[in-house]
């Protein structure tokens, strides 16, 4: 049966609906049906052409969540749960890492492999239904999927969707410990995220730097205890708001979630001697920064730290937190609309200019 799809066929053109026609499933292949599809940043900085390597057109949506329709070979998911038509499962997007290389098996760092594919994002729409703005999605033999854990639901996980993971990464990067004081720069869905997962590690003060309000009072919602509007403050009243709070010191961690080169020399400043620096929000090149490294690294003594994607078991930690802290996670709270797949481009254009923070693909809509 043929599923219809929305394709990004270039960069800065308008997307079209394809219809594609289902796989033969593989041994160890499932098919889903899509029940929702994440648009994040990512998608629009995809849109403009911003990340190398990207083979147009293609399916975008590296993130969903979807209903188990047919399998191959497969009983179980990744974690040796039961597994049948049916079910509400989501899967770890990065796909065929290696296993085998440097980075795999020396580094122990499998986000860096070279072999490494990424649903929504490294796959052509010529090769098949491998993004979630279709109708269905084909998961490969050795897609991670990992059946929805209640109390949760389909919205519970994309409201959160890419960020609530790399959210959750950011903050294990950060080693946040008992009674730190965290700076998120940005509240879009990973900086609200970093925010969460920063207050549940114990962190005494999370600050939450962003625009527009309504993602602040989001952040409000999933634990930040200040939150500063960008539209209404200057990088020096953020910089003194920061020290009044910290006795003068600055913060213990700085998570930049903003995918902004102005937050990464602005969080230096904000940053304690000593502190740790977290760059999460430049997954694509938007641009260079000028820092002087000997007063912002060098003099300050800052541990900075990068973090590109994620791992499997950021998705796996982040959904048992969110499972178990479903009423002070409300992650559901950032969905601001709903789209069927002839609208995917007005989602995009929704998500770009901050008229929603969490836009939702629903192909059965």
């Amino acid at each position: 049966m043929p599923a219809r799809a929305a394709v990004m066929v270039a960069p800065e053109q308008g997307l079209q609906v394809w219809e594609l026609r289902a796989p033969d499933l593989e041994p160890g292949s499932l098919l889903l049906e899509t029940v929702a599809s994440e648009v994040c940043g990512t998608d629009v900085h995809l849109w403009h052409g911003r990340l190398s390597g990207v083979p147009y057109p293609i399916i975008p949506g590296h993130v969903s969540v979807g209903r188990v329709l047919e399998t191959r070979s497969v009983d179980r998911d990744a974690l040796g749960q039961s597994l049948a038509p049916g079910d509400l499962v989501t899967f770890y997007d990065v796909h065929e890492v290696c296993h085998r290389c440097w980075f795999c098996l020396v580094a122990r760092q499998p986000n860096r492999c070279p072999q490494r594919k990424v649903y929504g994002i490294t796959y052509s729409a010529k090769d098949g239904l491998l993004g979630g703005w279709s109708e269905r999605i084909y998961l490969k033999p050795g897609v991670k999927v990992v059946k929805i854990p209640p109390p949760l639901d389909a919205e519970d996980v994309i409201g959160g969707g890419c960020g609530l993971f790399t959210g959750f990464a950011a903050v294990e990067r950060a080693g946040v410990r008992l009674g730190d004081t965290v700076v998120v720069q940005g509240a879009g869905p990973v900086g609200l995220s970093a925010a969460a997962f920063a207050s549940l590690s114990g962190a005494e003060k999370v600050i939450v730097i962003g625009a527009p309000q309504a993602r602040l009072e989001l952040a409000r919602a999933l634990g930040a205890d200040l939150s500063l509007l960008l539209d209404e403050s200057s990088p020096r009243d953020r910089k003194a708001e920061v020290l009044d709070v910290t006795e003068g010191r600055g913060a213990d961690v700085v998570i930049e979630a903003a995918g902004n080169p102005e937050a990464v020399a602005e969080g230096f400043e904000l940053l304690r001697d000593g502190g740790i620096y977290v760059i999460a929000g430049h997954y694509t090149d938007v641009g260079s920064v000028t820092v002087n490294f000997h007063h912002a690294v060098n003099r300050k003594h800052a541990d900075v730290r990068g973090q590109w994607g994620t791992e499997f078991h950021h998705l796996y930690k982040a959904l048992r937190l969110l499972a178990k802290y479903k009423e002070r996670l409300p992650f559901r709270r950032i969905i601001g609309a709903r789209y069927p797949l002839e609208r995917a481009q007005d989602a995009l254009q929704d998500v770009e200019r901050l008229r929603v923070t969490k836009a939702v693909i629903a192909p059965r809509s």
